[in-house]
């Protein structure tokens, strides 16, 4: 399995606005479709947040989630990966509510409060003189100028409790250098355990940067701190080319990665993505071309150690 590389395709997130791209999915159905054929075109796992259907807004609704993921498992075999992330401007009760409901595989962890900023697209849209489609759009990003993103140790204690209660593998998202001692922490206060999941989210602004520099001093301070045996990991590049150009570096030193419209909405320079799979399958080109194996969900399953996809509760 060594020379597995799983991919992840986030379909459609909670930061990114409608406005960004015609073809970003919004609707339960286009959710799930997206994943689908994301599937298809080579993901192993699919991660996944809802929308309100009517404006595009992220939503944590139960009911949503529900027909998101029931319509994604009847029709292909990869691992879902609800958000306990949603955005900023949610509870911690809202992001978590996924976890007891659908008891899905694996959920996303985040690993520390940050300052985690969208405002500068305000910003390029005065600038050019574009307009939103919603009002929420503009309200919403520019409120992340003055927002933190809350995890505090007692929000990680309180997440992980509740993931281990419900058979839920976590994926440790990691944004800066602080949040690989977070982890760290956690692990030697026997709160968290071994293997490890760990995705580097790089280029948010409030983290670090998507370079090549930021990812490979990431993963040397991860492998002192948690044992280069005892985790797996992937790696996120926050929009183009940076989505690439770290999903390049990740497959060279062994990781996996992670692409798709929540991170990235374009497939070339000038060119949007008309879907998530055309995103996956430029990263299924990249893994072969660089002499990796693209791993199956089922290779997924095994290499990330999760209990299957019977066990769910949806």
């Amino acid at each position: 399995m060594n020379n597995k590389c799983i991919i992840t395709a986030a379909v459609t997130g909670g930061d990114t606005v409608p406005s960004q791209s015609p073809y970003l999915p919004i609707k339960p159905k286009e959710i799930a479709d997206e994943a689908v054929r994301s599937a298809e075109a080579g993901a192993a796992v699919v991660h996944i947040h809802a929308r309100n259907p009517e404006t595009g807004e992220a939503d944590s609704s139960l009911e949503l989630f529900e027909e998101i993921l029931v319509s994604i498992k009847a029709r292909c075999n990869a691992v879902i990966v609800p958000t306990t992330g949603g955005n900023a401007a949610m509870t911690l009760e809202e992001r978590l509510r996924v976890i007891p409901r659908f008891r899905p595989e694996m959920a996303t962890f985040n690993m520390g409060s940050m300052n985690y900023a969208a405002h500068f697209v305000v910003e390029s849209y005065d600038r050019r003189g574009k307009a939103f489609k919603y009002d929420w759009e503009r309200r919403y990003l520019e409120s992340t100028k003055d927002a933190v993103f809350k995890n505090t140790f007692r929000d990680l204690e309180y997440i992980i409790q509740l993931m281990y209660e419900n058979d839920v593998k976590p994926e440790c998202e990691i944004y800066d250098l602080g949040m690989v001692y977070n982890t760290a922490y956690l692990l030697r206060k026997n709160i968290l355990r071994k293997p490890l999941q760990i995705q580097f989210v790089l280029g948010v602004l409030g983290g670090a940067a998507a370079e090549p520099k930021a990812l490979q001093y990431l993963k040397d301070i991860s492998d002192e701190q948690f044992g280069k045996n005892d985790f797996t990991w992937s790696v996120i590049g926050v929009g183009y080319p940076q989505e690439f150009h770290m999903a390049a570096l990740s497959i060279i030193m062994g990781g996996s990665v992670r692409v798709g419209m929540e991170d990235n909405l374009k497939l070339g320079k000038t060119v949007y993505a008309k879907s998530n799979a055309e995103l996956v399958e430029k990263a299924t080109k990249l893994v072969r071309l660089l002499d990796r194996d693209i791993a199956t969900p089922d290779e997924a399953r095994e290499i990330l150690g999760l209990k299957g996809k019977d066990k769910t509760n949806f």
